[in-house]
């Protein structure tokens, strides 16, 4: 009886650990993965009583280029290969609409935005999908700040820190973290939860679920506290709030199929022309990845 009583225990074990899931990249050199990235935010800030509502959308196309397979990180290059820009607002309209393959004549912002296209951001990426460093963004700021034509140089340094907060090295690569960084350090079962976290000016304390595994896929549910630190030269934008997320990943590679984040936070955006004025600001937004196979 004792015998039988092992052998079941034993059993059971084996099931356990059978049953559990290794999420992880498992990347090799040459491989390309192409990711489609449309994102939408609206911004709301509330002045003597009226609000403003600030819409911008953007939509891209981004390429990974696997470089070199390492022990436990892997060399990627990152390519934008695509990228729009529309932004709008409630009471001025119209105020930007970039399709970043077409340079028109004396447009700066269409000159701008194309010398970034199909220029290499080197990143070294971890297993579980934390980027350990980023290369290559800074040169990219200089790029896109000379393809202007400005020599004014105090507006010049203006605009290199301006793109510095999207496209500097240490901005790719807190964006892009959001998309990546989202793997446990040790296999995990179905209903099992792990966290993590990431700064920059957007951070976040993530709270993953694995929800469920077949024989090619995971799915995995993510939640979030999130702050926001944005400063501008002539603003400061500090926010609190909550951010979901919805993960279809392959198994066989860790690269994302399918990735949707939901993010809603408020606070202050702090004016320096209006006297340090705190203007109470919301900020909602959805973006999406998609692997285009």
């Amino acid at each position: 009886m004792k015998s039988v009583l092992i052998f079941v225990s034993f059993l059971l074990l084996s099931t356990a650990v059978v049953s559990q899931t290794n999420l992880q990249y498992n990347l090799r050199e040459g491989e390309v993965y192409k990711i489609r990235q449309q994102a939408r935010q609206m911004i709301f800030q509330e002045m003597d009583g009226a609000v403003h509502e600030l819409t911008n959308e953007i939509s891209g196309l981004l390429e990974f280029h696997v470089i070199k397979e390492r022990d436990s990180t892997f060399e990627v290059d990152l390519f934008f290969r695509d990228l729009n820009l529309v932004m709008t607002s409630s009471i001025q309209g119209e105020l930007m609409n970039v399709n970043a393959r077409e340079v028109k004549e004396g447009d700066l912002q269409s000159k701008v935005f194309n010398s970034l296209l199909n220029e290499p951001v080197h990143m070294i990426l971890s297993k579980n999908g934390d980027i350990l460093e980023v290369t290559g963004g800074d040169s990219l700021v200089a790029k896109m700040s000379g393809a202007s034509g400005i020599s004014d140089e105090f507006t010049l340094n203006m605009m290199k820190k301006s793109l510095e907060q999207e496209f500097g090295s240490e901005a790719l690569s807190n964006s892009y973290e959001q998309m990546t960084f989202i793997y446990p350090s040790k296999p995990v079962s179905v209903g099992e939860i792990w966290k993590n976290e990431y700064q920059g000016k957007l951070s976040a304390r993530n709270s993953w679920l694995l929800e469920a595994v077949s024989d090619s896929s995971a799915t995995i549910k993510g939640e979030a506290e999130i702050s926001m630190d944005i400063s501008e030269p002539v603003s400061t934008m500090k926010l609190d709030g909550s951010q979901s997320t919805w993960i279809e990943t392959d198994l066989l590679s860790g690269f994302i199929v399918s990735m949707k984040v939901e993010g809603s936070s408020q606070g202050v955006t702090i004016m320096a022309q209006l006297g340090n004025a705190e203007i109470p600001t919301k900020i909602q937004s959805v973006t999406t990845y998609e692997l285009i196979q």
